[in-house]
């Protein structure tokens, strides 16, 4: 059973592995590989989903935590996080709304759709992992 205290390495980690699928499945979709770049949706947002709930049990139980750094470290991570969090709170619908119409076949629609959801979601887990970096790790 993972402890409450690892939930922030294991989103963290289900951020970085989001973010590499997501490469993955754009290079599949440049290169015209169809079935490998749904796989690597399908996986991204298996991922995702699973970033999600244990992000909403983490701070279901622990509440928000206070950043440490100071100095210029300060100015870099809290415009990171405003940004970062409005990009978050986006990036669940323009997901469904890029999801819903691949699943309906309708790939002009999606691929209108996929060209801003992907550089949202990409910013969304990158920077998800550098919030835990410069909370967990640098600034401790």
């Amino acid at each position: 059973m993972i402890e409450t205290y690892e939930l922030p390495a294991l989103n963290a980690t289900l951020n970085s592995a989001a973010a590499i699928l997501l490469v993955c499945g754009w290079i599949c979709i440049k290169r015209r590989k169809q079935v490998a770049h749904i796989a690597f949706m399908i996986l991204a947002l298996i991922v995702s989903v699973a970033f999600l709930t244990s992000y909403v049990i983490y701070h279901l139980k622990v509440g928000s935590f206070p950043f440490q750094g100071q100095g210029w470290s300060r100015q870099v991570y809290f415009p990171l996080l405003i940004s970062h969090i409005i990009l978050a709170m986006v990036n669940v619908p323009l997901v469904l709304m890029t999801v819903i119409p691949a699943i309906r076949k309708r790939f002009d629609k999606h691929q209108r759709i996929a060209r801003w959801a992907l550089p949202v979601w990409l910013y969304v887990s990158v920077t998800g992992v550098i919030i835990y970096l410069m909370c967990y790790v640098w600034f401790v």
